[in-house]
């Protein structure tokens, strides 16, 4: 077996009921027969197998975290890892059921996934747990559900989200006037909790009682949905002052959309996304500013929390620590929740230009 391959990233697509299957070694592809020639039983034996399902493929917040697992496996040394990223193509309740089910044939070593639904997958999660195989929830977790899995990787402290995402927006419209949210899918956990969070903010404290949320739209994670739906807000609200976009694929869309219809500075957009999707509108003045935390940072620390467990003995419960080299050292909260980071980074015209290269 070639000493050089990185990694094997699986990324299938279901196509006229057959699979697109991708081999990552270099800028290398090759057919999925041959991955089955080079890697035997007894090879995938020997090395920690990592699944990541997002939640769909063609994102790039998740393409940016999954950037984190390959930095970490190239740390600890890439013979050691087979590292699958696979999911479905569109966002919704229960359609990464199959790509647990395909881990759990893999006889994975850990599931990360980035759950499209608090309930949807606790069965299947039960029946990979229930094989011995770690199921941690990644960038998000899943409320009423929690034991389901393992632990929750989570990019930031969430209880803070909300809070912080109206902050900013109030900076931008002067704590005054008229917005509108628009978050990911209905079923989205993440976004959902975050959008509860800003409507507490907006009922409970007085420093808000003069913005008024007119309604909460849903772009379905998906760039074009987002784009429609943001026209629409702008023709329903004329006197609309700002959006809050809490979606990596929707804030660059409706930044788009706002900058299309020579409104840039006069709507104030604001949300979560990757500094690479917003440089442009960061620098033009589309946006004056956005918050996100350290995607990457997700990946990287969950292989050293699988390396941990399976070179030292570590157990995935509540007070116990890992180190993530770089990061430093983690522990698990009381609710098995890991907080990659306590607070949101803010981007804007100071730093974005040094961010977007990175993710």
């Amino acid at each position: 077996m070639r000493k050089n391959i990185l990694v094997i990233a699986l990324i299938a697509v279901v196509i006229a009921g057959g699979l697109a299957v991708f081999w990552a070694s270099g800028d290398k592809a090759r057919d999925a027969q041959l991955i089955v020639e080079e890697t035997s039983t007894e090879e995938n034996d020997e090395k920690i197998i990592i699944h990541f399902i997002p939640k769909n493929l063609g994102n790039p917040y998740y393409e940016a975290l999954s950037t984190g697992f390959y930095d970490a496996i190239s740390e600890l040394g890439e013979d050691n890892f087979k590292y699958v990223y696979t999911g479905p193509q569109t966002a919704e309740a229960d359609n990464q059921v199959e790509f647990v089910k395909k881990a759990i044939q893999d006889k994975a070593d850990a599931i990360f996934i980035a759950a499209n639904s608090n309930t949807a997958l606790n069965s299947t999660f039960d029946e990979a747990r229930g094989k011995g195989i770690r199921v941690y929830i990644i960038n998000q977790d899943i409320p009423g559900s929690e034991a389901h899995r393992d632990a929750a990787i989570m990019p930031v402290n969430f209880d803070k989200i909300g809070g912080a995402q109206i902050e900013l927006l109030g900076e931008q419209i002067g704590y005054e006037g008229q917005f509108a949210i628009l978050s990911a899918t209905v079923d989205a956990p993440d976004q959902n909790t975050w959008v509860s969070l800003m409507k507490e903010e907006l009922k409970n404290n007085p420093k808000y009682q003069k913005m008024e949320l007119l309604e909460v739209v849903y772009g379905d994670d998906q760039a074009e949905k987002s784009a429609s739906e943001a026209k629409a807000l702008l023709s329903k609200y004329p006197e609309m002052k700002g959006m809050v976009v809490p979606t990596a694929v929707g804030l660059p869309a409706v930044c788009k959309v706002v900058r299309e219809s020579g409104l840039s500075g006069r709507i104030k957009i604001t949300g979560l996304a990757l500094p690479s999707e917003m440089a442009e509108f960061v620098l033009d003045g589309t946006c004056e500013g956005f918050q996100l935390w350290n995607p990457p940072y997700e990946g990287y620390m969950g292989v050293y929390m699988v390396w941990a467990e399976k070179k030292e003995g570590f157990v995935p419960r509540p007070g116990a620590k890992f180190t993530a080299r770089k990061l430093g050292e983690y522990t698990i909260q009381p609710n098995g929740q890991i907080l990659t980071l306590e607070d949101p980074m803010l981007y804007d015209k100071s730093n974005i230009e040094r961010y977007s290269v990175l993710f």
